[in-house]
């Protein structure tokens, strides 16, 4: 039987740009990296009180990463939507949609990750 959830790969086109967006628009911390015997480019990301990580993957001479819409999204929990909103556009990144009330009394919203990756940010009620 399956334990736990360790962690969830993602390829992507230009690692550094992707890691540089997942530690200033949502505070995540690279925990290590190292090339596989492959020779992609692997940087794994701590998620905050969570032990499972995201990892990075850029594969060399692959074709490009081109996300199709509503294809995958992560989501993290923010204490708040509006004052994250403002802290990440000081930093030159903007909502791409939302912030939207759900029936359930939470806010949710979208910030895109490059390649398309959609990352939704919800505020629970």
């Amino acid at each position: 039987m399956v334990k736990k959830l360790l962690h969830t790969r993602m390829r992507v086109n230009d690692l550094e740009r992707t890691v540089k967006f997942y530690e200033e628009a949502l505070g995540l911390q690279v925990s290590r990296r190292h090339t596989s015997p492959r020779g992609a480019q692997l940087a794994f990301l701590r998620t905050p009180n969570s032990d499972e990580e995201i990892e990075l993957c850029q594969l060399p001479d692959a074709p490009s990463v081109s996300v199709q819409p509503d294809l995958v999204h992560l989501a993290f929990e923010v204490e708040d939507l509006a004052a994250y909103a403002a802290q990440i556009e000081k930093k030159g990144y903007k909502l791409s949609d939302g912030p939207t009330r759900t029936g359930s009394g939470s806010v949710i919203a979208f910030i895109d990750a490059p390649e398309g990756y959609e990352v939704e940010l919800i505020q629970r009620a």
